[in-house]
């Protein structure tokens, strides 16, 4: 994206808002902004984020599998994942758990009491109200159902979504992540940060190569897809000629490809190929 001019790049990010994945990572870096997020989020005037980890960043060591948008290191020793989402097509719950859980194992020295393994928050902020009550955030505690004890593992989830307006600072502070721009006084770092990235060079420089980072994983996997579909076509081709010439049979060579035998013998007609003595599709 060098090749850019700067009204080319401001035109590329001008619609991205705080909720958008890749807006919020870029966001996320800068540890101040996430200091004041989760300080009005978890209602803790006194939170530290000493360091936060993204995506994309080359000290996550998480995985591609792992979907980490912002691993938060907190001055109290908790790591908090911040997660943003758009889209109710998953079952948030068991994604929160999924992560939660990854960050703990990978976090954990082989051979620890388990009274030492670290803490691991997680704040999953949403484009919708995920649970339905009505409110704009909700604490998720483990509960023992016969005492109403709350049980304390080491782990906590928050939900807050910027579709309730509650008149609180978190709803406002929920009301600038679905806004392109914004300059709100509760929120300066915030408010600051989101302008840098869309209207200054530096800024728009960030934006644009991360952007470029996730193009560039989505053209590889395409052509990953791409070359595994292309292999598999050839092995089926490779076992209907197989088949053609009698070195392998029907039964076979269906197994083989994942297809019944009624399936593989259309798909070798299909494909030009003369089926074996008395067998008819």
């Amino acid at each position: 994206m060098s090749e850019l001019t700067i009204e080319e790049k401001k035109a590329k990010v001008k619609d991205l808002r705080p909720i958008d994945d890749v807006f919020f990572e870029v966001l996320a870096r800068n540890p101040g902004v996430m200091e004041e997020i989760l300080c009005t989020i978890l209602e803790d005037d006194k939170l530290i984020v000493k360091d936060v980890i993204v995506q994309s960043d080359e000290r996550n060591l998480y995985g591609r599998s792992v979907r980490l948008d912002a691993l938060c290191l907190l001055g109290n020793g908790i790591s908090c994942n911040v997660e943003v989402q758009r889209s109710d097509n998953d079952d948030h719950f068991r994604r929160v758990r999924f992560n939660e859980s990854s960050i703990t194992v990978r976090d954990s020295q082989s051979g620890t009491d388990f009274k030492e393994i670290p803490d691991v928050h997680v704040v999953y902020i949403s484009e919708f109200d995920i649970i339905g009550a009505g409110h704009t955030i909700y604490h998720v505690n483990k509960v023992i159902a016969e005492t109403g004890q709350i049980v304390d593992d080491g782990t906590g989830y928050v939900y807050v979504n910027t579709a309730i307006d509650d008149g609180t600072d978190i709803s406002s502070l929920m009301s600038c992540f679905t806004k392109k721009d914004f300059n709100n006084p509760k929120f300066p770092k915030l408010s600051k940060e989101v302008s840098y990235l869309k209207t200054t060079e530096g800024g728009l420089n960030s934006m644009c190569t991360v952007m470029k980072y996730y193009e560039d994983i989505a053209e590889q996997k395409g052509r990953s897809e791409g070359r595994s579909e292309g292999l598999a076509e050839g092995k089926r081709l490779s076992y209907f000629e197989m088949v053609q010439d009698g070195d392998l049979n029907v039964k076979k060579a269906a197994q083989k490809t994942n297809l019944t035998e009624e399936e593989f013998l259309k798909e070798m007609e299909l494909a030009g190929f003369k089926l074996p003595k008395e067998q008819t599709v």
